[in-house]
């Protein structure tokens, strides 16, 4: 937003505040034109606490709009909020202005009342607020594939002021507040990028010499169509014991709704290529690590 627009947002308000401040301060001036009275004096207060609300709400969010120029943009759910607040504080001002109280005991009495009305609505308020510091932050977007630790696994499909929608692999429409998310460790498989290395943990017995095992399923792997082959899968001895030779698996998956199909031909690639080689793992022996790391440039 270039500097003509922000001054032309902030004319009217920046004007209609000047205005109502002048009539408040020089109460003479007010008598001369418009005639003495109460209630023209109340009323003339009322909207000066209504212009210099929307004067700061507009001020306030020229700031965060500069600001998203040089970072993430700030969601309009928290300008929005800002409004709101501003407006609340006026409206409780003018009503207790308008029943006899002073400005000193307006904004007081708009104080307490704000106070009771946040300890009444405390739930939406922190789901609000979450929803809040979620947009701010970003730790996910629509479109991405997340793990809420304890809550959901699924795709993003909404976030909204007090809940977050989210479309699970078994396509369950989940609707969680976002107080409830915020408090979560939160996983993006879909950040930085939608690629990242999957593991799968498979033990041998010792009786295949580590260098056949490796070729053998390095070339089965190699077979595979659904994971990634750009950058080839590896395969990594992780431990030696008298069980058998424990290796790690692991491979490039180029989106996460993609993942257990993966697995499944990996799986089913790696067992035919050792039957085939006339050896094959007990089946108790066979385990999976459900852990990925993020693809770096």
């Amino acid at each position: 937003m270039d500097l003509k627009q922000n001054i032309r947002r902030l004319v009217w308000p920046a004007l209609l505040t000047l205005i109502s401040l002048a009539l408040v301060l020089f109460p003479e001036q007010l008598a001369t034109y418009l005639g003495d009275g109460d209630g023209l004096t109340l009323g003339v207060t009322a909207l000066a606490y209504f212009a210099a609300a929307w004067l700061i709400s507009r001020v306030i969010a020229l700031f965060l709009d500069q600001a998203a120029a040089r970072r993430r943009p700030y969601p309009r759910l928290l300008k929005d909020m800002i409004a709101a607040l501003m407006f609340i504080i006026a409206f409780v001002a003018s009503a207790s202005l308008f029943m006899g109280q002073g400005a000193l005991g307006a904004f007081a009495g708009s104080g307490l009342i704000l106070a009771l009305l946040g300890f009444a609505i405390r739930n939406v308020v922190a789901d609000t607020l979450s929803g809040i510091a979620l947009g701010v932050e970003g730790p996910f977007r629509i479109g991405d594939w997340i793990d809420i630790d304890g809550l959901s696994r699924g795709k993003v499909i909404e976030i909204g002021w007090r809940t977050t929608r989210i479309l699970t692999l078994d396509r369950t429409y989940m609707i969680l507040p976002n107080s409830q998310i915020a408090r979560q460790q939160i996983t993006n498989y879909s950040a930085p990028k939608q690629e990242y290395r999957a593991q799968v943990r498979i033990t041998l017995d010792h009786s295949m010499p580590i260098g056949r095992a490796r070729e053998i399923i390095l070339d089965a792997l190699a077979k595979a169509s659904l994971i990634k082959q750009t950058p080839a899968p590896d395969m990594r001895v992780v431990a030696y014991e008298e069980a058998g030779i424990t290796y790690t698996l692991r491979f490039w998956v180029s989106r996460f709704d993609r993942d257990v199909d993966c697995r499944d031909e990996v799986f089913t690639l790696v067992d035919d290529a050792l039957r085939r080689a006339g050896s094959i793992a007990p089946y108790r022996r066979i385990g999976m690590i459900p852990t990925v790391e993020p693809i770096h440039d």
